[in-house]
């Protein structure tokens, strides 16, 4: 796929992997929107990188219909949907709780799979597009504590399979991205980012993938790409 004049929206890009994916993005000449629930943030950003942004919590059915909306109103359709926007909290199973499986399955499950809803939706009117979901390598294996989020993320690898097979007939694409650990503002109550340490992947080799898979021409596509730091220890 060329990048150029792409519409693309990238959810939870107000910092992290999403911002350094956006900044790649326009980079090769697409057109990105990024959102985010801290409003003052997202405008902060997308004034830095040049992109549109909206405040918008992919949790809220109502905010994605709203969403999609404004894309509807603004580029009147969507290429590329990057579902990146996820939380976690990390328990021993005796201590899991009802209000953790919720608040998580509604960002990381429920909220993905409607916004790939409404991408569909418009995707298949135009017979093209692609759509990345960005998992976890917690979406293939289980670990220690991991219980509500590795569960999340294993849904969203089954739904991924689900879409591919569905959308392939229509001229779309459907990619799983699965990192391991990035120090990113992930999983920190304060939305500060983590200092990068050396050994382990950073936000640029993601969004360096992610390119490279949408660039890919579009007789072809990766269902789902690992990227492991080389030696994190």
């Amino acid at each position: 796929m060329n990048l150029e004049n792409k519409r693309i929206l990238i959810t939870g890009a107000s910092s992290g992997l999403g911002k350094a994916m956006a900044k790649a993005l326009i980079s090769k000449g697409a057109n990105v929107l990024i959102t985010g629930r801290d409003a003052d943030k997202v405008k902060d950003v997308a004034n830095e990188l040049g992109c549109w942004g909206l405040a918008s919590s992919i949790a809220s059915e109502d905010a994605i219909l709203a969403l999609f909306a404004a894309i509807d109103s603004t580029w009147g359709g969507i290429d590329i949907l990057i579902n990146n926007a996820g939380i976690g909290y990390f328990h021993p199973v005796e201590e899991v709780q009802w209000a953790h499986l919720e608040e998580i399955f509604h960002t990381n499950v429920f909220g993905a799979a409607l916004a790939g809803r409404e991408a569909a939706i418009r995707m298949k009117a135009q017979s093209s597009g692609h759509i990345i979901n960005v998992a976890s390598t917690a979406g293939s294996r289980g670990f220690k504590n991991g219980t509500v989020y590795a569960a999340s993320k294993f849904a969203l690898k089954g739904m991924t399979q689900c879409w591919m097979h569905e959308l392939r007939p229509h001229n779309i694409r459907v990619t799983l991205l699965s990192p391991s650990a990035v120090p990113t503002a992930f999983n920190v109550e304060s939305r500060e980012e983590k200092d990068l340490k050396d050994g382990l992947l950073t936000p640029n080799e993601l969004a360096h993938a992610v390119v490279s898979v949408l660039e890919m021409d579009n007789r072809g596509f990766i269902p789902e790409l690992e990227v492991w730091a080389t030696n994190p220890f």
